[in-house]
């Protein structure tokens, strides 16, 4: 572990286990390996030139496929530098073997060549020979060392004739990484178009021939122009010389056109369809449209295209968003204002009629023998006018709603009548199936597509589930179910289907949420797989161990130690989740664990999301284990570069043993003797690359990752099913309730004389502003103006201003003085959200509460109630609000348990938005929801646990 690009082997082992599965979920490589080059001495020129070469290619927007020919590049030079890699690392690098296609990426053109087909941002290319003892492998595997011909892999070559090779193709390990694939629910993306080579000699290729401002469709690429005199092999990509004269575009022009074309990038992937994650990637249904034998309209084409439906299955496996009840449509008269309603008629007059604020407004007037209903467009254009022709017959289907005029439906969807009198029509007399982004007119088209495919290729999809498994749960098999989503008999539940809770929708529900949770348990038991530390457990140990804590551990914690303890003295690594709630005590049961470690003469290392947070890590670490004969020390990116390397230079000599740090432990110049144990708190704060990196850095120590942000049971089994998890539900004695209450702006007048007679007992109080200075955007108070204004408020105390763009000196200095009592009063942002531990602080005043998310308010308020003292929390919101944080506030206020919370928001704010972008990991579930589909996760994290055992 002491060559200087070693700590890279973590991250990338993760990021290229099977087949890449888990790339989705990898995010900021790039900075990793900057700061690991800019530490690494003495390593192979080429080798460096290789991984800068890749930096720009490894992290998104670049696509998957580039992403994955760049990896394979970073492992060549990885590899060339003498760094020794795992078994698996050394497969990609030899053969190739995951996903050969992905790493043709092409190399920048040079003259000599015309390319057709799609165009990628190239790496620098460079001719490389076999290492020294590597035989060539046989068959049609193609080398990651070979870049002499035209379908070279680690130099960046990308040419090749023939063929695209189909997607869903893998080499040797195809079977294992389809099952990975499918079991990991992450949707592999569709493979490029190969570029084609048209003569010249092999290895040269020409900048491809375009119309004149023509955008390549690579997302987000500028114009391709001609090369200049410097674009060939080995060309310093930052240095291609620009054309010059009236065929360069100007700088705002330039600018215009990037902007455009980020945009369109931005726009395609918005308009992607969310396919079902177990759709098949090969067999019949991977069969492209064009060989259906039935001849679909250009204007379907173009949004199927754009949606990236391309293939027999991507139709077969976009589900519908929900249905109408065409088994009798009503008449007009018999349409329900408030409601929803779906009816048919004759279009009687069509124009445009002047509106609200001398706006124009269209509005249709339809009607049937019953009577009449208009069909309003605010904003509406020319087309409008064409789409209804006067006297042509129409469905209409929208909400009813009554007017001074009459009843209307603004803004309904429309579509054709075309059939309407047909029995064997599957556009009425039956439940319609409405499929997500398609206009009315493009409806009908879709519908009759999908009808055909449901009914003459669901027979070739293959079962998954074992039919002991379906029989026990009364599951549908699969061909009868998307048969079922799509074509509801006339006998079905409309409002389940609508739901997405039909029988049907059940088993897909059931299907992804098994898979992922087998993709779960495959990750499982690789790591129980390895060969890990066991440590000594020896009674004595625990106990000398427990005793070192200043007081008794509650029935929760010593728990949770226990499960510790028996994961400790196992040969395989640990991987434990402790949750727990604020203030429950997780810092202690992680001391237990290091000095478990400690007397068994491994290293620790402890990672805290923030500087004030490691800081008071190491304050009590080091007051606990330092009488006991071991050296606590910060890494820390602070202070003098003196002070910064003789603490690294302990850490890697072993003489500090343990080790306590924020994002600077991930640094490539901080390396350990002999690290066996690894705790990373508040782990949601980091990403999944970032925890391999500091894995990384000994020879599979155990992993304990804690949080306290409660995470709801569905979320934890999805996210972290390849974990054991513990729970510390219970809080130490001592602790009394914080009384929490909501109030509007214009009642702050009360909550400052609450905080004035607490001030006036000698206790200490935080106010939370959501920003730090002024913004023109946004019509909101911040810290800095609230520091000013809360001193003239409370002249007699001492207010203090903490926020995150403070130098570490400035905030340790604000801290402290607010620990030692010195400041009553703390003005500050979110940066005290986790971990700041001040017992006399009674009172937390968070401004405009209604900005904040209910596990932020949480985290918020526990930082208060940590003494004996009666606590308070006031939560001040702005009067309008939203219905959803009317929810929040309410929800705080009546329950303080961390758990019920997490739910609440998880409810509130579906997984995705309660997770936020910190968090990556999360699959798309286009028909599961972790919400209302609890009881099949617990099935499925059984049954997959069940089968791999």
């Amino acid at each position: 572990m002491n060559h200087p690009l070693a700590s890279l082997v973590g991250p990338l082992k993760y990021a290229c286990q099977r087949d890449f599965a888990q790339l989705g979920t990898v995010r900021d490589l790039r900075t990793l390996m900057e700061r690991t080059l800019a530490a690494a001495g003495g390593v192979d020129a080429r080798a460096l030139e290789d991984l800068r070469a890749a930096l720009p290619h490894v992290d998104p927007p670049a696509p998957p496929e580039h992403r994955k020919a760049a990896l394979r590049q970073v492992l060549g030079a990885l590899k060339l530098s003498g760094v020794a890699l795992p078994e698996e690392l050394e497969r990609v690098v030899v053969t190739g073997e995951i996903n050969a296609v992905a790493a043709r990426v092409p190399r920048a053109p040079e003259r000599g060549h015309v390319l057709e087909g799609e165009l990628v941002p190239a790496l620098p290319r460079r001719r490389m020979t076999p290492p020294q003892g590597m035989a060539a492998p046989q068959g049609n595997t193609v080398p990651a060392w070979r870049s002499q011909d035209p379908v070279s892999t680690l130099g960046g070559g990308a040419v090749r004739s023939g063929p695209a090779v189909a997607p869903g193709t893998v080499g040797v390990g195809a079977a294992r990484g389809a099952s990975v694939q499918a079991a990991s629910a992450v949707q592999p993306p569709a493979m490029p178009r190969v570029a084609r080579m048209d003569g010249g000699s092999p290895g040269r290729a020409a900048a491809p021939v375009l119309p004149a401002g023509a955008m390549s469709r690579t997302s987000g690429a500028a114009p391709v122009r001609a090369p200049g005199p410097r674009t060939g092999v080995g060309a310093d990509p930052r240095k291609v010389a620009l054309p010059v004269g009236p065929e360069a575009p100007a700088p705002a022009e330039k600018g215009k056109r990037k902007k455009k074309a980020k945009a369109v990038g931005a726009e395609a992937s918005r308009s992607e369809a969310k396919l079902l994650s177990i759709a098949p990637r090969s067999g019949p249904l991977s069969a492209p449209l064009k060989t259906l034998g039935k001849r679909l309209g250009p204007r379907l084409v173009a949004v199927l295209d754009k949606k990236g439906l391309r293939r027999t299955g991507d139709i077969l496996f976009l589900l519908p968003r929900c249905y109408e009840d065409r088994r009798r449509l009503r008449t007009i008269a018999e349409l329900i204002p408030g409601e929803r309603g779906v009816t048919v008629g004759v279009v009687k007059t069509a124009d445009f009629v002047p509106g609200r604020g001398g706006r124009r407004m269209f509005r249709a007037v339809v009607g049937d023998r019953s009577g009449s209903i208009a069909a309003t467009y605010f904003h509406a254009g020319p087309w409008l006018k064409s789409r209804f022709s006067v006297g042509k017959q129409l469905v209409l289907s929208g909400e009813v709603r009554a007017s001074m005029n009459g009843r209307e439906m603004a803004h309904p969807e429309l579509e054709p009548a075309e059939d309407l009198e047909s029995t064997a029509s599957v556009h009425f007399h039956r439940i319609v199936p409405i499929y997500p982004g398609f206009e009315r007119g493009e409806q009908r088209s879709f519908r009759e597509l999908a009808a055909r495919i449901s009914e003459q290729h669901a027979h070739h999809l293959e079962e998954p589930l074992p039919a002991d498994l379906r029989r026990r749960y009364h599951l549908m098999g699969l061909p009868d179910a998307l048969r079922f989503i799509h074509f509801p008999p006339e006998d079905a539940d409309l409002e389940a289907l609508d739901a997405h809770q039909s029988p049907a929708h059940r088993r897909l529900a059931f299907d992804e949420l098994f898979f992922l949770q087998l993709g779960m348990a495959l990750k499982r038991q690789d790591v129980k797989a390895e060969e890990g530390i066991a440590f000594n457990i020896a009674p004595e140990r625990l106990e000398k161990a427990r005793g070192a804590l200043p007081f008794q551990l509650t029935g929760a914690q010593a728990r949770v130690v226990e499960d510790l303890a028996r994961d400790m003295a196992r040969p395989e690594p640990m991987s434990r989740l402790v949750q727990g709630d604020v203030g429950s005590g997780k810092t202690a049961v992680a001391l237990v664990a290091a000095l478990v470690a400690l007397q068994d003469g491994y290293q620790v290392a402890v990672m805290a999301p923030t500087e004030i947070l490691a800081e008071q890590h190491e304050r009590t670490f080091r007051r606990i284990l330092e009488p006991l004969g071991f050296r606590v020390g910060l890494v820390s990116a602070a202070g003098t570069a003196k002070h910064k390397r003789a603490v690294r230079e302990a850490v890697a000599k072993g003489e500090l043993h343990l080790a306590v740090g924020t994002h600077a432990l991930l640094e490539g110049g901080v390396s350990f003797q002999k690290l066996g144990l690894v705790v990373i708190d508040e782990q949601h704060r980091f990403g999944v690359l970032q925890r391999q990196t500091l894995m990384g850095k000994g020879v599979m120590p155990d992993v304990l990752v804690m949080t306290a942000t409660p995470i709801p049971r569905t979320l934890a089994m999805t996210l972290y099913g390849d974990l054991d998890v513990s729970i510390i539900d219970q809080l130490p004695p001592g602790r009394t309730p914080i009384t929490t209450r909501v109030f509007n702006n214009q009642y702050r007048a009360r909550v400052y004389e609450a905080v004035a007679a607490e001030l006036a007992k000698g206790h200490q109080a935080y106010v939370v502003y959501p920003l730090v200075e002024e913004s023109e955007k946004l019509d909101l108070e911040d810290a800095t103006q609230g520091a000013e204004k809360l001193q003239q408020v409370f002249p007699t105390a001492r207010v203090g201003l903490l926020h995150g763009r403070m130098k570490a000196e400035e905030k340790d200095a604000v801290m402290e003085a607010f620990r030692e009592k010195t400041l009553q009063l703390l003005v500050c942002t979110t940066v005290v959200e986790v971990g700041v531990d001040v017992p006399n602080a009674s009172v937390m005043v968070v401004e405009s509460a209604e900005r904040f998310g209910l596990s932020q308010l949480h985290q918020l308020r526990g930082r208060v109630g940590r003494g004996a003292a009666a606590s308070y929390c006031f939560l001040v919101a702005g009067a309008a609000r939203s219905w959803e944080s009317t929810e929040r506030l309410g929800v705080m206020e009546r329950s303080s348990d961390g758990f019920v919370i997490a739910e609440k928001d998880l409810e509130i704010r579906g997984p995705g938005e309660f997770l936020g972008t910190r968090q990556s990991g999360l699959p798309e579930l286009a028909v599961a929801n972790l919400v209302r589909d609890g009881d099949l996760l617990s099935l499925a994290q059984a049954e997959a646990r069940r089968i791999m055992d």
